[in-house]
């Protein structure tokens, strides 16, 4: 089944973030966004084809989702689409499937990434408030995607790397 726009899918549809530890631009994008396409567009689940869609911001999220009403994802294909990608990594030059990293937009609008304990120390020097937006990778539907990726860090589960205000 060819994958279907990422609009379309419902807001229950099943979704998995990937997040480039660098920026990903340019042709390499455009390798991983047409290899991506290439795998969802005959995505199957024991044989039978997954309604899927991707969507891709800020030139490091990928976003993959699927609807579950017609047939859901198993764990061999979940597993097959991590294989996809992890064999992307060094055609694009960035790890996606690494974790442990945060991300923010700095003062110019830019995406950061670092660990935990590079956020909290970026936190403490002021260059990361409470009001910073960052990146939940830990959404898992189509709904969360759409409004709850991007929020304040104060509203994330990262705000308790934030020094706490004083009273």
């Amino acid at each position: 089944m060819p994958a279907v726009p990422f609009a379309s899918l419902p807001d229950d549809a099943r979704l998995w973030v990937f997040a480039a530890a660098d920026p990903v631009t340019g042709p390499a994008a455009e390798l991983l966004l047409a290899e991506v396409d290439r795998f969802l567009d005959g995505w199957a689940a024991h044989g039978a084809p997954l309604r899927a869609a991707r969507d891709w911001r800020d030139d490091r999220f990928l976003a993959v989702a699927v609807d579950q009403s017609t047939a859901g994802a198993s764990g061999c294909s979940i597993d097959g689409l991590f294989r996809a990608l992890r064999a992307l990594e060094p055609e694009i030059g960035t790890s996606l499937l690494g974790g442990g990293r945060v991300f923010w937009r700095d003062a110019t609008g830019a995406v950061r990434a670092a660990d935990r304990r590079r956020f909290a120390a970026a936190a403490g020097e002021g260059a990361v408030a409470r009001d910073t937006p960052v990146f939940d990778t830990t959404v898992t539907t189509a709904r969360q995607w759409r409004s709850q990726f991007e929020l304040p860090a104060q509203r994330a589960w990262l705000a308790s790397l934030l020094p706490q205000p004083a009273h």
